[in-house]
């Protein structure tokens, strides 16, 4: 399990994320080929649930404008499957964008707390243990078999460039 940067009781009070003006959002969690299998065998979840790239589906839950994770529970702003959460999820709110060919740790700049932190030492201190785990030799072979989740996203920040070896991006 990834670090988290921002604390749960400000995550659960924030209300940004999960939730999506579009049903084939960019910003829908993309899944690692080992947790779609990890989601069928222990969470139920039919590969139908799914899109072609590889994308948890979002529903509408009526009364309510946009679209929602399934696995988040409206009320209460928890995540049904947070301690088995995707990886996007766990990097949330960095990102892994491609931008010319190169894969960079992003962050969402419509994060409340990122806005917050952005200039402290604390966000300097995560962006290095974020870049020193992601360039590590075990995900950079995550990387390389996982591409689907290097997503182009907008409204991020370029934090840093990833060490992928030439081909994956």
């Amino acid at each position: 399990m990834i670090k988290q940067f921002v604390p749960e009781d400000v995550c659960l009070k924030c209300r940004g994320c999960c939730r999506f003006s579009e049903a084939n959002s960019v910003w829908l969690p993309c899944l690692l080929d080992e947790e779609i299998v990890e989601l069928a065998d222990k969470k139920g979840i039919a590969a139908v649930s799914l899109s072609m790239d590889k994308r948890i589906m979002p529903k509408v839950i009526e009364g309510n404008e946009g679209f929602f994770c399934p696995f988040l529970s409206i009320t209460d702003n928890k995540c049904a499957i947070y301690n088995s959460r995707p990886f996007e999820c766990q990097l949330y709110p960095f990102l892994l964008s491609l931008r010319q060919k190169k894969a960079l740790l992003t962050v969402d700049l419509n994060c409340p707390y990122v806005q917050e932190k952005i200039n402290t030492p604390e966000f300097k201190e995560y962006t290095l243990y974020l870049a020193d785990l992601l360039n590590s030799p075990a995900y950079l072979r995550l990387l390389k078999n996982n591409p689907q989740i290097i997503q182009a996203y907008a409204q991020v920040l370029d934090v840093v460039e990833l060490n992928l070896p030439h081909g994956i991006a």
